[in-house]
């Protein structure tokens, strides 16, 4: 029997070759590999922005936002080169890191616009709504749909362009 491969993702071991979620890991290897990156980065987004608009961002949320981004796009290009495309690539690692910041600062535009949005335009925000209100709006606004939105951008760009390239287990 032959061993399935996909794109040089190795097969996960240890999981059943029969189940449906192994046989989609294993054909999806690097989509898994980079959602697992983003929960990691959006644990690390969030943890960034609540602590700095609680504290000494308070009255700048999408400044907050911004740093939080920032932040989470460093952790998340040393995660994403070095196991979520870790065989993709070929160019060299700084051409690599300008295009991947590139692309990460449009996906901070993308991110930081719902919230601005919601701020600005649709004004929830203090003293027009509460202040519950106002951190709800903020979290589902900055957190869910901004992050969203980014996160798909990102995939369809990181794919085209930062790690375009197939180059084997050698890299």
């Amino acid at each position: 029997m032959t061993e399935h491969r996909t794109r040089g993702v190795p097969p996960l071991r240890g999981w059943p070759r029969q189940g449906w979620l192994a046989r989609l890991a294993e054909r999806h290897g690097e989509l898994f590999k980079f959602a697992a990156v983003g929960a990691i980065t959006f644990v690390v987004d969030t943890a960034v922005f609540v602590t700095a608009k609680s504290t000494v961002l308070e009255p700048k949320p999408v400044t907050a936002k911004v740093l939080a981004v920032l932040v989470a796009t460093i952790v998340g290009y040393v995660l994403n080169r070095e196991w979520s495309f870790r065989l993709r690539g070929g160019r060299g690692r700084p051409h690599e890191a300008l295009l991947y910041f590139a692309v990460s600062g449009v996906a901070l535009g993308i991110n930081a616009a719902p919230l601005g949005i919601s701020r600005y335009v649709l004004d929830l925000a203090q003293p027009a709504v509460s202040a519950l209100t106002e951190h709800v709006a903020d979290l589902v606004s900055a957190q869910i749909i901004g992050t969203l939105l980014a996160m798909i951008f990102r995939w369809w760009a990181f794919r085209r362009w930062v790690f375009p390239d197939e180059v084997g287990p050698l890299r």
